[in-house]
C-alpha cells in the first residue's frame, strides 16, 4: 500500500469513528454535537476519500449506511422497499461530476437514459426535518414510520395522527393499497413560539427547526406531538401507480389528496438545475421553513430504477446543498502576521474549505489566548464558521480526529517582520519596535505604487484591512491572494475579490528597473533602479524583454562589493552602503525566494537606444495621457537617455501635461519649465 493511500485510510478509520459518534447522538438520541453542515463536511471528505481508493469502502462505512438504530420506545416498522438517504453535493463541479458517473453507469449520455418529451430531471427544495413513511389501506391511514435504519423504522403513527397536512382518508382514486414518503417538518414561525416556551420555562432553547420535528414527532404522549403544529410535504409514491416520470408521481400525489410542495419543478438540463439551486438561495428567507439545499432527480422512473442504490443513497438522485455556514477543514499551519499597529496576529494557513458561499484558505485566531482557548494545534481538523456572513473563524476543534502528529505552536519571541523582541500587552504581543508596523505598511504601500509593480485597486486601505485580518504578511502574498479569503472580508464582495486577485496576477511581470524600486531599498529612487538595472543586469547577453530569474538577481548583487556599485553613474557611498546592506540581509533573501514561488517575472529592461537623443534632458509627466501610460512614458524617456522624475525643479527640462494635470502644472510655469503636450511629447520620441 502506498504512502497516500496508507495515510488515506487513517485519516478514513477516523472520520468514520467520528461520523458514527456524532450520527448517534443526532438520529437516536435526538442531541446535536456538532452542527448539520459541519457534519456533512465531514460525510463529504470521507465519501470523496473512498471514492478515490474504492477497496477501502467497508459495509459498516457511514456512507453505506442511512441513519441510526430505531428507538427502543417505539414498535419497530420493517419497511417493504429500503428508506434510502442521498449522498450531498455542494458546487456545481460536485453535480457536474454526479451526472458524469451515471453517464458511465449506463454506458450513455443520460438524455438517452430519458423519455424524449419529459424533462431530464426533477427538482424538489430539500426541507429541513424528518423523514417519514406513511401506509394506506383501502383509501385510510393505517401506519406512519420513520427512517430508522433505512430497513427498520419507529411506529409513530398516533403521533402522526395529529399533523394535520397528512391525510388520514384519500381521495376515491387512490389504489387500494399505497405506501408514500415525505417529511415533517416545523415551521419558521412555530420554531420560533417553542423557542419562546422554553425561555419562559428556563428550559434550554432548541438549536434548530429539525431537532423540534424527530423529538416532537419521537413524543410517547400525542398530545404534546399535537401541541407541537408539525407541518408535512410529501415527495415519494413506493406504490406502483403507472407513472412514468417523478414529476408524473407528484401530479398523482395530489390528485390522491397529499400535500405536496408548490416550489418543486422539472428542469430540462444541467444549467436548469443550477438556475434552480440559484434562485432558492437567494429566496430561501421568504419560505415558511427551513431548507438547507435541493434534491436533483433523474426524472424517468425506469432509468431511474435501473441505476440502482449504491451505499446508502439512490445512483440517480442527489442533495444539492446550499454554501455551509460552517464546514470542516485541516489546519496546515499557522503563520504570524505583523499588522499595522505591530500587533502580532496567528493565522491559521487552511486545506481550502468553501464556507457561506466563498473558498477560503485563512482564519485570523486573533491571539495566543484564542489558540488557547480552542486548544488548536497544527494539523488539526477543526469546524470554521461564517455565520451572517460574517469573517471566517474557527469555532471549535474535532480531537477525537487527532492522528498523535498534530504540533503545538507557540508565540515567536522576535518580530517577523524586523527582528525585534516581541513583548506582551495583554492579549496582544507586539514588536517593540515603535517603527517597524510603519515601515512594513509604508513597504507594501510602495511595493504596489504606481512606479512599482502598479497593482491597481489595491491601495493603502485594503492593504491595512489584508494586514490587519492576516491575509498578507510580505509582498509576496499579494500574489497568492484567494478570492475567497477577500470576499469573505467585512465589506468586500466577489466581484471586487476577484478583480483583485486578478489585477495582482496580471501585474506579475515586471521589469527589471520597476522591480528593483518596488523592493523598496532606501536611497533607490526610479531613476537609480534604473541605473542599477542597465549597470548590472544579470548575465551579459541576456536580450531585451528577456526574462531574469529573481535567484539570479539575487546573487548578481550579493556578489556586488561596495566599490562595484559606486563604479555605476550617480551612486554614491551612502546609496551603495544601502544596496550592499539591503542584498545582504535574510529576510529580503527570502522575500526574493517568495516572490520567484509566487509566479514573479522579470523582464530585462529596453536597452538604452545606441543614439541617447535625451542625455541630459528631464522630464516631469502629469496628468492622464492617451497614447500611452505614464510609466510606459517614463520607459521610453529612459530608452532614449533622459530621466524621469516625480517632482518638478530649477533643473526640469520639460512638464509633458496629459488630460486634467494637477498642481505640478502651476509649479512648472511658476518656475518657468518648458510646458509641452502629449504630441509634442511624442515628436520629441521620435
Amino acid at each position: 500500500m502506498d504512502t497516500e493511500k496508507t495515510e488515506a485510510a487513517k485519516r478514513i478509520a477516523k472520520l468514520r469513528d467520528a461520523i458514527n459518534t456524532f450520527r448517534y447522538a443526532y438520529h437516536v438520541e435526538d442531541r446535536s454535537l456538532i452542527s448539520d453542515s459541519a457534519l456533512d463536511s465531514l460525510k463529504k471528505e470521507l465519501f470523496d476519500l473512498e471514492a478515490k481508493f474504492p477497496s477501502l469502502v467497508t459495509p459498516d462505512s457511514p456512507t453505506q449506511r442511512v441513519a441510526g438504530a430505531p428507538l427502543k420506545e417505539f414498535a419497530k416498522v420493517r419497511h417493504a422497499d429500503r428508506m434510502t438517504s442521498l449522498n450531498d453535493a455542494f458546487s456545481e463541479e460536485d453535480v457536474r461530476a454526479w451526472a458524469k458517473r451515471l453517464e458511465d453507469y449506463f454506458g450513455h449520455p443520460l438524455a438517452a437514459a430519458a423519455r424524449r418529451s419529459a424533462p431530464l430531471f426533477y427538482c424538489e427544495l430539500k426541507i429541513d426535518g424528518l423523514a417519514i413513511e406513511l401506509e394506506y389501506e383501502n383509501g385510510i391511514f393505517v401506519r406512519g414510520s420513520t427512517r430508522g435504519d433505512g430497513l427498520v423504522g419507529e411506529d409513530i403513527t398516533q403521533n402522526l395522527h395529529t399533523v394535520h397536512a397528512i391525510p388520514l382518508r384519500l381521495h376515491s382514486s387512490a389504489p387500494r393499497r399505497l405506501v408514500v414518503r415525505g417529511e415533517v417538518f416545523v415551521t419558521k414561525k412555530e420554531f420560533a413560539r417553542i423557542n419562546k416556551e422554553q425561555a419562559a420555562r428556563g428550559a434550554k432553547p432548541y438549536a434548530n427547526p429539525r431537532n423540534i420535528a424527530a423529538g416532537s414527532i419521537r413524543q410517547l404522549d400525542p398530545a404534546v406531538t399535537a401541541a407541537r403544529r408539525l407541518d408535512s410535504f410529501q415527495y415519494e409514491i413506493m406504490t406502483e401507480v403507472g407513472a412514468a416520470t417523478h414529476e408524473e408521481k407528484h401530479l398523482l400525489l395530489q390528485k390522491f389528496g397529499f400535500t405536496t410542495n408548490p416550489h418543486n419543478a422539472p428542469a430540462r438540463d444541467l444549467q436548469e438545475v443550477f438556475a434552480f439551486r440559484d434562485h432558492w438561495v437567494s429566496h430561501r428567507d421568504r419560505l415558511d421553513y427551513e431548507i438547507d439545499g435541493t434534491v436533483v432527480i433523474l426524472n424517468d422512473n425506469k432509468a431511474f430504477a435501473r441505476a440502482g442504490v449504491i451505499g446508502k443513497a439512490p445512483r440517480a438522485a442527489i442533495a444539492y446543498k446550499f454554501s455551509p455556514r460552517e464546514a470542516t477543514t485541516v489546519v496546515e499551519d499557522i503563520v504570524v502576521q505583523v499588522g499595522r499597529t505591530g500587533a502580532l496576529t496567528p493565522v491559521a494557513v487552511m486545506r481550502p474549505v468553501n464556507v457561506g458561499g466563498v473558498t477560503i484558505t485563512h482564519a485570523s485566531l486573533h491571539n495566543a489566548d484564542e489558540i488557547g482557548r480552542l486548544g488548536l494545534k497544527i494539523g488539526d481538523t477543526v469546524v470554521v464558521s461564517r455565520a451572517g456572513d460574517v469573517i471566517p473563524q474557527i469555532t471549535s476543534v474535532l480531537t477525537n480526529l487527532r492522528t498523535g502528529k498534530e504540533k503545538k505552536f507557540k508565540m515567536p519571541a522576535r518580530c517577523p517582520v524586523d527582528g525585534s523582541p516581541v513583548t506582551r500587552d495583554g492579549a496582544i504581543h507586539r514588536c517593540s519596535s515603535k517603527q517597524c508596523a510603519a515601515r512594513h505598511r509604508e513597504a507594501l504601500y510602495h511595493f504596489v505604487s504606481r512606479g512599482a509593480f502598479n497593482i491597481e485597486g489595491l491601495g493603502p486601505k485594503i492593504i491595512d484591512v489584508f494586514l490587519d485580518e492576516g491575509l498578507v504578511s510580505d509582498a509576496a502574498d499579494i500574489f497568492t491572494l484567494n478570492a475567497g479569503d477577500i470576499a469573505a472580508l467585512a465589506r468586500f464582495g466577489k466581484k471586487s475579490a476577484e478583480n483583485i486577485v486578478r489585477e495582482a496576477a496580471e501585474k506579475k511581470r515586471v521589469t527589471f528597473p520597476r522591480f528593483l524600486y518596488a523592493l523598496g531599498i532606501l536611497h533607490v529612487g526610479e531613476e537609480t533602479a534604473n541605473t542599477l538595472a542597465h549597470q548590472f543586469a544579470p548575465g551579459a547577453d541576456a536580450h531585451e524583454h528577456s526574462t531574469l530569474p529573481i535567484k539570479t538577481i539575487l546573487k548578481k548583487f550579493a556578489a556586488l562589493s561596495r566599490e562595484d556599485l559606486q563604479a555605476a553613474p550617480d551612486i554614491g557611498p551612502k546609496v551603495a552602503e544601502s544596496i550592499h546592506g539591503w542584498f545582504h540581509e535574510a529576510r529580503n533573501a527570502t522575500l526574493l525566494a517568495r516572490l520567484e514561488r509566487a509566479g514573479v517575472e522579470v523582464r530585462a529592461a529596453p536597452r538604452p537606444a545606441k543614439k541617447k537623443k535625451l542625455e541630459g534632458v528631464s522630464f516631469v509627466i502629469t496628468g492622464s495621457l492617451v497614447s500611452m501610460s505614464r510609466e510606459e512614458a517614463k520607459e521610453k524617456i529612459r530608452a532614449q537617455g533622459g530621466s524621469a522624475s516625480e517632482s518638478v525643479g530649477k533643473k526640469t527640462s520639460y512638464l509633458v501635461a496629459g488630460a486634467e494635470p494637477g498642481s505640478k502644472y502651476e509649479k512648472a510655469r511658476k518656475l518657468g519649465v518648458a510646458i509641452i503636450g502629449e504630441k509634442e511629447f511624442i515628436e520629441l520620441l521620435r
